[in-house]
């Protein structure tokens, strides 16, 4: 049985549709990555399952119970680390785990004991005594990670929880989060790096407009494009009609699939190619047209392009129309 299983789930801010039919099956003792851009509907998901938001409609399981008939179960079973740290600026680091370990009703000896634990592995010796109002942000996540695993729950659920971080402070994060599932901590964590989903992930799912694209082992993922990935560059920066020029060029070639517009990366045009002359084939091609070529890349498949494949569009292009949306709306609330 999957330790969490979510179906069908819908979620509805006013107008905005955050979730449309969302399900996802998580396996025990497991890293399994949610990646997709900001504002896919992956925080909301993450609330839902931590029982701090309800569905529209779906359903919602951890370990064989029901989260909307039996939320405060389900609570026991999971630590939930929000992307927006929010720490009391007077406490000390310590001072904070203590109020949380007397919160689960913990024992002094076990809470102090537990709480040295995750200062020695998350590094905050030599900060934790000091008021969290000096903390960094490294700091401070960090020991917001520790007030979700003080209690060590089954399942720690990490929504964005290296963004903005330092290399030490994320470096820490990745080792503890790789020891807690060697020891049979599942773990659910969201992200927009696909490095970061790449490195720690068992299995992932990618989220687009709050639906799952697709989901599986990453290796696997990207075994399914086949071929290479091919990025071409007609000049350093292109426009949107020379770039269907040569994308309508490419198309009909014999070996080419999957021709995508990058407009985030000036126009540049990103295809999967099976087969060695096929290279030679699209430069002849252009050439014939009169097209130069200001720069060709060749690689392996990587997980932007599994996104790609399932989009449409890269993860960057997605994060830029969320970024564009926002502004848009910002100008129309200072014009009100």
């Amino acid at each position: 049985m999957a330790l969490i299983e979510l179906r069908q789930l819908h979620k509805a801010y006013g107008v905005v549709q955050a979730l449309r039919d969302f399900s996802l099956s998580v396996p025990e003792a497991c890293l399994f990555g949610l990646l997709g851009p900001n504002g896919a509907g992956k925080t909301t998901a993450m609330r839902i399952l931590a029982t701090l938001l309800g569905p529209d409609r779906g359903s919602v399981q951890v370990a064989g119970v029901d989260a909307l008939e039996d939320p405060r179960a389900v609570r026991r079973l999971l630590g939930y680390v929000a992307q927006e740290v929010a720490i009391d600026k007077i406490l000390t680091g310590r001072e904070l785990l203590q109020l949380q370990g007397d919160l689960y009703h913990l024992g002094r000896s076990d809470r102090n004991q537990r709480i040295d634990d995750l200062i020695d592995r998350l590094a905050m010796a030599e900060w934790i005594d000091r008021r969290c109002g000096t903390y960094s942000g490294g700091m401070r996540r960090r020991l917001d990670l520790a007030a979700g695993l003080l209690h060590r729950p089954r399942l720690l659920v990490l929504d964005e929880p290296t963004v903005g971080l330092d290399i030490e402070s994320r470096s820490a994060i990745w080792e503890l989060l790789r020891q807690l599932v060697e020891a049979g901590t599942s773990v659910l964590l969201s992200s927009h790096y696909l490095e970061e989903v790449e490195a720690l992930a068992d299995r992932m799912a990618i989220i687009d407009a709050g639906t799952v694209i697709a989901e599986g082992v990453p290796e696997e993922l990207k075994r399914r494009l086949g071929g290479d990935r091919l990025t071409l560059r007609v000049r350093e920066f292109s426009d949107p009609q020379e770039a269907d020029r040569v994308r309508a060029l490419l198309e009909p070639l014999e070996g080419v699939r999957q021709v995508v517009v990058n407009r985030a990366q000036g126009f540049s045009l990103n295809l999967v190619i099976e087969g060695e002359p096929v290279v030679e084939r699209l430069r002849d091609r252009l050439a014939g047209a009169g097209v130069p070529v200001f720069a060709l890349a060749q690689s392996r498949p990587s997980l932007d392009d599994v996104y790609l494949q399932a989009t449409g569009r890269t993860l960057m292009d997605a994060e830029l129309a969320v970024a564009g949306q926002r502004d848009v709306k910002q100008e129309r609330r200072k014009s009100m």
